[in-house]
């Protein structure tokens, strides 16, 4: 597998990477807007058919805290507080377990692990087991599970949206407070993983450059988002933009689980 090319002029030269890299990019920054919010799940997926996975989810750290930084400026008075500080001790949790983990966490498992979230999360939208627990106020206990869920993922892949969704859409917010509820909570837990990812050496010098290059993507993302977010039907987006993650899922499961047995 290719590692990320240091200069700008050899990312530039690399129209394979640059156009999955600026997909993956820019459909995140649609999630961030609140168009297809659960989409945001695809972008390391993506990004791991043409790079290592760590150098994926190190290089779209801080195009995410970009996007947070917007978001938080869009949603600052529409946030749930209850429900972050709920979710909020659980992710911290999350953060240092996947953190302590990281030594003894190959490529291929996190491969695995990214294919099984994602796959989980499709079945999570189509199965209708969720609406059962609908109308139920916030759990303390759930929240932390699901919190404790969302910061491990988060900080191995960035996919960290699925468990809190799994745990707020039930709730029934309202559009806004929930856009701003996981905005704030989001923003913490990616500032959170910072230190950690610096340690790890995730934040290397050539996924920063890349990430710099990006910034317009991941702004045009939201913008576009934003224009498009009452223009265009969600339930034909949807049907496609679940289909399309499936198919990433299997391909991530099939790869981390040959490279594991390899």
């Amino acid at each position: 597998m290719r590692r990320l090319p240091l200069p700008i002029s050899r990312f530039m030269s690399d129209p394979t990477f640059f156009l999955v890299a600026a997909l993956a990019v820019f459909l995140v920054g649609l999630s961030k807007s609140g168009l297809v919010a659960s989409l945001g799940v695809v972008g390391v997926p993506l990004l791991t058919l043409v790079i290592p996975a760590r150098d994926a989810a190190g290089m779209m750290l801080p195009l995410l805290i970009v996007m947070d930084m917007i978001a938080l400026i869009a949603y600052r008075r529409e946030v749930n507080w209850r429900i972050f500080w709920i979710l909020l001790p659980g992710a911290l949790v999350g953060t240092v377990i996947a953190f302590s983990l990281s030594a003894v966490v190959s490529e291929a498992m996190v491969r695995l692990a990214i294919g099984i979230i994602t796959l989980l999360f499709v079945l999570d939208a189509w199965l209708p087991l969720r609406k059962k627990l609908e109308g139920l106020p916030p759990s303390r206990f759930w929240g932390t599970f699901w919190g404790s869920v969302a910061g491990f993922t988060s900080f191995v892949s960035h996919t960290g949206g699925p468990p809190v969704q799994i745990y707020m859409l039930p709730l029934r917010l309202t559009p806004a407070l929930f856009a701003g509820t996981n905005a704030v909570f989001f923003a913490v837990v990616n500032a959170v993983k910072i230190p950690p990812y610096l340690v790890l050496g995730q934040l290397s010098w050539a996924n920063m450059q890349a990430a710099l290059y990006l910034v317009p993507v991941a702004i045009a993302g939201m913008l576009v988002g934003v224009f498009v977010v009452r223009r265009i039907d969600p339930a034909i987006f949807y049907r496609v933009a679940y289909l399309l993650i499936f198919l990433l899922s299997l391909k991530l499961i099939y790869d981390g689980a040959v490279g594991l047995l390899a």
